[in-house]
């Protein structure tokens, strides 16, 4: 996700170039520094009044500084202050150089529904501010080599199409770091001035090989939120950077498996790494499955925990900023034996329950698991087991239709139906998934107006669990699953992954606002974008579909559904450790 921050003072940087006209398109272009001519020396004041007022200025600047750095002065304020003086940089370099390296991580956001509207809304009036971006400036890092494990920072400029920089925010770059063994979405921070940071990290581990950078500017000026925001799609790639990643003495510090208190974090920022490979397994088999490593194949500690064969990925496994445990199906049922489960969302989640039946469980009959539902499952093996799962689809309020998200809440009979799952008998589930956002992409014409429909939502699901409180009972623990980043040919539809993004961010807030995230958060989105560019993964809008020796969309035989794999794996991660 974008981070927020307070724009430096004006569009230009001390040191940045002149305007540049552009070699091409996807040529890295690499800015000279300015040029200062010598002036000739004019009478200045005398020095007894230079000294005077250095005097004071420095006083006042003690004084200044002391209030900003104090505990009670405001916070945003402060951090305006530092990166003017540009303390806060130079501190943090100073700090990285002499520390350890640390895992890259991404703050959660704060104020973010306030901050995203403020920056939509902020006036032109000025060239720079109206022009449309049509390229970058970028560090020329062709072929360069970095050292492994440390966190390396760059920041680039957008440019419109005569070259010159632009002095607003809003751009949606999609931007991927690839190696053999590796793939991840380095954060992109929109600074508000034009300019944008990204970080790269790759452990030491899988640092070997050849790496390349790959920035897309799929939407600009928040045209991604746009209602028809096909017309507006940019979607070119603006450079392909070779990399070289040197593996050093550095370590990073080992992962640990995720437990209860690991999701709290609203934002992750992971990475897909490979473990094995099998070159002979290219094909699918008759079921439509890529078995190519024995079930049973153990996972690499830190990096996952269990049979990593079984995520049927050929290798591949996801971590953030913890690591995640890989169930077999006795491990499953211990965790989920007498269990209630909740999920309301979107039509991923029947894909994510199926999956989660039939892979982990080994629940061969799946015919119950529909859009929306309610039934118990019993352990095939014979061995003690049963969970009962409950889905309510929320993309309309009349499951046969489509497209209405969180609008399907001001339907009287469907705010009944969810809210009876909670009000009769003495139980309650005793975890609930919550998931929108791929109908909300369709249905909300105004930003504005599906802010208010957080807020709505967040209400009652509030609402919800407070009458469950009031009855005496234990409320279950909510989790909050983001959206799909949406591939391939649906990067360009209403529900694009710059819209969806943002509005996992706003939806996020307004529940935590309310108290309802009791579980936390799985980021869904940041496990999917990886793999969104293509539809070898998914058919747009789906990462779970079923396997099945057919020709997928993108033409060939079979398709991969391990991503969607592993968010089963993760969502057992979230309930089994509570």
């Amino acid at each position: 996700m974008s981070a927020l921050l307070p724009p430096p003072h004006g569009p230009h940087a001390a040191g940045d170039a002149k305007k540049t006209h552009l070699a091409g398109r996807n040529t890295p272009f690499c800015a000279a520094g300015d040029h200062h001519h010598p002036k000739k020396p004019r009478a200045g004041p005398s020095a007894a009044k230079l000294a005077l007022a250095s005097f004071l200025f420095v006083g006042a600047l003690f004084a200044l500084d002391a209030y900003l750095a104090g505990a009670g002065a405001d916070r945003p304020l402060r951090h305006q202050y530092q990166h003017y003086l540009g303390r806060g940089r130079a501190e943090s370099e100073s700090e990285s150089k002499s520390a350890s390296p640390s895992w890259l991580s991404v703050p959660s956001p704060t104020n973010f529904t306030e901050d995203l509207l403020a920056r939509w809304l902020t006036p032109g009036g000025s060239r720079c501010r109206d022009a449309r971006t049509a390229n970058i400036s970028v560090p020329l890092l062709d072929g360069a080599e970095l050292s492994a494990a440390e966190i390396h920072e760059f920041r680039f400029w957008a440019l419109d199409d005569a070259g010159a920089r632009r002095c607003l925010g809003g751009d949606f770059f999609e931007i991927d770091l690839s190696g053999e063994a590796w793939k991840s979405r380095p954060p992109v921070v929109d600074r508000g001035d034009g300019s944008y940071t990204f970080r790269l990290q790759v452990a030491p581990r899988f640092a070997a090989g050849d790496f390349r950078l790959t920035i897309v500017l799929l939407f600009r000026s928040f045209e991604g939120l746009k209602f028809s925001s096909a017309r507006f799609s940019y979607h070119t790639e603006l450079r392909r950077i070779p990399l070289l990643f040197r593996p050093g003495n550095a370590s990073l510090p080992a992962l640990e498996t995720c437990r209860a208190a690991d999701f709290r974090r609203d934002v992750w920022s992971g990475r897909w790494t490979r473990l094995a490979r099998n070159d002979n397994c290219e094909d699918v088999d008759d079921a439509g499955r890529y078995r190519c490593l024995e079930p049973d194949h153990p996972c690499e500690a830190p990096w996952c925990e269990g049979p990593l064969g079984a995520l049927e990925s050929n290798g591949w496994v996801y971590s953030a900023h913890c690591s995640f445990k890989l169930f077999t199906a006795d491990a499953a049922w211990r965790c989920l034996d007498g269990k209630w489960l909740f999920f309301w969302g979107d039509s991923n989640h029947v894909d994510t329950i199926r999956n989660l039946l039939a892979f982990v469980l080994g629940v061969e009959d799946t015919s119950a698991v529909t859009r929306r539902f309610d039934a118990v499952f019993t352990n095939p093996s014979g061995e003690p087991g049963t969970v009962r799962i409950t889905s309510i689809y929320n993309g309309h309020w009349n499951m046969s239709m489509n497209y209405l998200g969180l609008h399907s809440l001001r339907h009287r009979g469907f705010r009944q139906l969810v809210r009876s799952y909670f009000m009769g008998g003495d139980r309650v589930p005793d975890a609930v998934v919550l998931n929108s956002g791929l109908h909300d992409g369709c249905y909300w014409s105004s930003f504005r107006a599906y802010v208010q429909a957080t807020e709505f939502a967040a209400q009652f699901w509030s609402g919800v669990m407070a009458k469950v409180r009031s009855r005496g009972l234990a409320a279950p623990r909510v989790f909050y699953r983001t959206t799909v980043a949406t591939g391939g040919y649906a990067r360009d539809l209403a529900f694009n992954p710059n819209k969806m993004e943002l509005f996992n961010g706003v939806l996020v807030e307004r529940l935590r606002q309310h108290g309802v995230l009791t579980g936390g958060v799985i980021d869904n989105f940041d496990m999917t974008f990886p793999w969104h560019y293509d539809n070898r993964c998914n058919d747009g809008v789906h990462y779970g579909r079923a396997p099945a020796k057919l020709v997928w969309r993108d033409g060939k035989i079979g398709h991969q559904y391990f991503v969607d794999l592993m968010l089963g794996h993760v969502l057992l991660n979230a309930i089994c450790n509570g």
